[in-house]
């Protein structure tokens, strides 16, 4: 699932391309994307695009105000329309140079939706797998996004500070990675990212947020900060196709089940769940313990 600097990637890349341009056109091809009909995502051709923004792990293609439904009608509403997706665990972004002559057709392909531009560019929206969870909504603001809406502080934004986190951690008496990856709580912070801060912090996935000392709050805040601010480095100026593969190629112990930790070399670990893993270093960072598989309902001891 892409995180806050793959969206941030993203939002860079399409904002670089589509500022200033008109949508020409948008072709549904996946109705069960689309969480709103009103207003239609029609409403957006003719109108320019001002620019692609980041709410945390949801892109936001920004339009100006202008007139037009799509269909040559003018529409009551002239204010600002705004193309608001989340990835979700299989989604992604494919830009083209040129739009495809051929339109996709609805339910024989990945794409969900298509946007085309005024320079003869479009991308896609696209989903891989059987599990649709592909979300778009046409709002006029972009916190008619219920999630959007209910999104906490942003963790690289200025009023985020240590002490702001140490509020936010000792209110909760919950597993600190379970802190880290709600989206109310913090925005933008998946899986992927709470398991590389966490093992930068040398903090236990599964220690008490609420229990965290001075020292390991501060850790945990340093460790927010450098993870993100360097992997959105990364992601800056790459092409939408190469954004994945620099996430992996980033990622110190997550998706690195047995393989050598880089700071102390001890294999690294994981804990599976349902539908999810989690990999740490136990020499970094429970002392030593090895967790117990969440299949075993408990700690090892």
């Amino acid at each position: 699932m892409p995180e806050m600097p793959e969206v941030a990637g993203l939002a860079s890349f399409l904002s670089a391309r589509m500022a200033g341009k008109s949508i020409t056109r948008v072709h549904v091809a996946g109705i069960q994307a689309l969480k709103t009909y009103d207003p239609p995502p029609q409403a957006l051709s003719g109108r320019t695009v001002a620019e692609v923004q980041r709410h945390g792990k949801w892109l936001d293609v920004a339009t100006a105000p202008g007139i037009g439904d799509g269909t040559g009608n003018a529409v009551a509403d002239r204010g600002e329309l705004h193309l608001v997706f989340h990835l979700s665990r299989a989604g992604w972004v494919r830009w083209y140079e040129q739009a495809p002559a051929t339109p996709p057709k609805p339910g024989k392909s990945p794409i969900a939706l298509r946007v085309e531009l005024s320079d003869g560019a479009a991308f896609d929206l696209t989903e891989a797998g059987t599990r649709k969870r592909l979300a778009v909504y046409v709002v006029r603001a972009p916190e008619e996004v219920p999630q959007v809406a209910s999104l906490g502080p942003d963790p690289l934004g200025e009023e985020f500070t240590t002490a702001a986190l140490a509020m936010i951690l000792g209110e909760r008496r919950h597993q600190v990675k379970g802190v880290l990856r709600d989206q109310s709580i913090l925005a933008g912070i998946g899986n992927a990212y709470s398991d590389e801060i966490l093992h930068v912090a040398r903090i236990s996935p599964f220690a008490i947020s609420a229990k965290l000392d001075e020292d390991e709050v501060t850790r945990l805040y340093e460790a927010i900060r450098t993870v993100l601010t360097g992997a959105i480095e990364v992601a800056s100026g790459k092409p939408a196709a190469q954004l994945k593969d620099a996430k992996r190629a980033g990622m110190r112990v997550h998706g690195r089940t047995g393989q050598n930790c880089p700071e102390c070399a001890d294999i690294v670990r994981e804990v599976s769940f349902a539908d999810s893993s989690l990999q740490y270093c136990a020499t970094c960072q429970t002392g030593g313990k090895v967790l117990a598989d969440r299949r075993m309902s408990k700690l090892l001891r």
